[in-house]
């Protein structure tokens, strides 16, 4: 056995000790879904980090770094905004209602505060989250298949049903709990990831310097923050700073804020995730502007991190970087399929169908519908081999345009009203999918959660506004 697989087996079994750990906490519905409310918050912090970037990260903005040079850092200050915006505009406010109210899931919040009799915000949540989490999590299990054929050279099917096989055991084993403590190990071991690869690659480069002459040789545009290609600049730049933009409604980070133990584990976890991101975000980029360098005419720009990690490290560290990458994919892949999970059991069977069976065997259900929406996803990946960064992108953005405008509705306007919340979330989804699309291409690329928000917020504060004075 190489060092390398060796390695591997050393951190799955990790995995598996923390699932079967954490199995006395999935037998209900608050347990498995969220971990009973009480997380500290240093688990909080890192498991928001690591749900939030997955394989997009080390993959797909490691790649974005290298095709276009430093304009990819105009996604970090996007993206560090989207999440300080995030923390400290909706994390507190969330966490206070979603207690007040019993919710477990966020279509639960969702109509906390109306009467919905005939369900509607919820039955158009859950359809958003089903049909945006299995294309979300298609593209994670692209980014394993990447992974595995990278580091061991495995067949790219190969690939995705066998990192497949172990987020969803351990998922279905250990819930959110498990989920939530191995996103720590996760997070721990991207940081450390992100802050070695770059080094390295400037280093076996000749230092920042020599980086810099090399990108200049190849191209100067990759040098300019404001090197624009493909429209206008300000267009160019809002779109890649929009990435941050649904940090403030994806339904997988908010159930991050909902499952803290209290208000001031809120409080200390907000520093620390954005922190940590900043380092995150940083040295995902400068993997690829330092690998462009060092490996120019890559085929695949999404392989850089792969690369630089296989040819600058002995096996063991190699070893250990295939975990980091792995533990990028994981640690989104377990949460979304517990969301997509909650979606169909939790919003869907008990709340809209009415059924009165037990906790414990509604959780079992969740189980069993984690298994099932991860091997969709997993048939979905061995077929179809897409660009991981706009796959996820997509998903993203579909998700933020739909929940972040009717979240901060319900948060900050009192006259909000069930049928603003409905028309927000069914507007902004649209006009985000819609955009993509039909007219992003015509737009010089324009983002397609820009126009997503803008009418996810108009119809959710206008039509609460028109609504409210009858």
């Amino acid at each position: 056995m190489n060092t390398t697989v060796t390695v591997l087996v050393v951190y799955l079994g990790i995995l598996a000790a923390l699932a079967v750990w954490s199995r006395r906490e999935t037998h209900t519905l608050s347990g498995f879904y969220l971990a009973g409310k009480k997380l500290p918050f240093w688990v909080v912090a890192f498991s928001t980090n690591a749900t939030g970037e997955s394989g997009w990260l080390l993959l797909g903005l490691s790649g974005m770094g290298y095709l276009v040079g430093v304009q990819a850092y105009w996604i970090v200050v996007g993206e560090i905004i989207g999440i300080a915006a995030s923390w400290w505009l909706v994390s507190r406010r969330l966490k206070a209602l979603s207690d007040e109210t019993d919710a477990i899931t966020v279509p639960d919040v969702l109509v906390a505060k109306f009467v919905d009799k005939w369900h509607l915000i919820r039955l158009v949540a859950v359809l958003i989250i089903v049909v945006m989490v299995t294309t979300y999590v298609t593209a994670q299990m692209v980014a394993t298949g990447k992974a595995f054929s990278s580091f061991l050279g495995m067949n790219y099917e190969t690939g995705v049903i066998v990192g497949s096989i172990f987020i969803i055991a351990y998922t279905f084993v250990g819930g959110y709990k498990a989920v939530s403590y191995t996103d720590v190990v996760q997070g721990v071991l991207m940081l450390l990831g992100l802050i070695a690869v770059p080094t390295a690659a400037i280093i076996a480069s000749g230092g920042w310097g020599d980086v810099v002459f090399s990108l200049e040789q190849q191209d100067p545009a990759l040098l300019d923050m404001f090197a624009i290609s493909n429209g206008p600049v300000l267009i160019g730049i809002a779109s890649l700073m929009a990435i941050g933009l649904p940090f403030l409604g994806v339904p997988q980070l908010l159930i991050r804020y909902m499952s803290a133990r209290d208000d001031g584990e809120l409080k200390k976890a907000r520093v620390m995730s954005v922190a940590v991101l900043l380092i995150f975000l940083v040295g995902a980029v400068t993997v690829g502007v330092a690998g462009r360098a060092l490996y120019p005419g890559l085929d695949d720009p999404e392989t850089i991190f792969p690369v630089i990690s296989s040819n600058l490290f002995p096996p063991i560290i190699s070893g250990l970087l295939l975990v980091v990458v792995l533990s990028a994919i994981m640690s989104t892949v377990d949460s979304l399929l517990l969301l997509a999970s909650s979606a169909v059991v939790r919003d869907t069977y008990q709340k809209i169908m009415g059924s009165k069976e037990s906790d414990e065997r509604l959780a079992n259900y969740g189980k069993v519908l984690t298994v099932v929406i991860g091997i969709i996803a997993v048939v979905l990946g061995v077929q179809e081999p897409r660009v991981i960064f706009h796959f996820v992108l997509a998903s993203w953005s579909g998700l933020g345009s739909a929940f972040g405008p009717a979240v901060i509705g319900i948060l900050y306007y009192k006259r909000i009203t069930w049928l603003g919340v409905l028309c927000g979330m069914l507007g902004g989804f649209s006009a985000s999918v819609i955009w993509l699309m039909f007219f992003k291409d015509q737009y010089y690329g324009l983002y397609e959660a820009i126009p997503g928000f803008i009418v996810g917020l108009v119809l959710t504060f206008g039509v609460s506004w028109l609504t409210s004075r009858k």
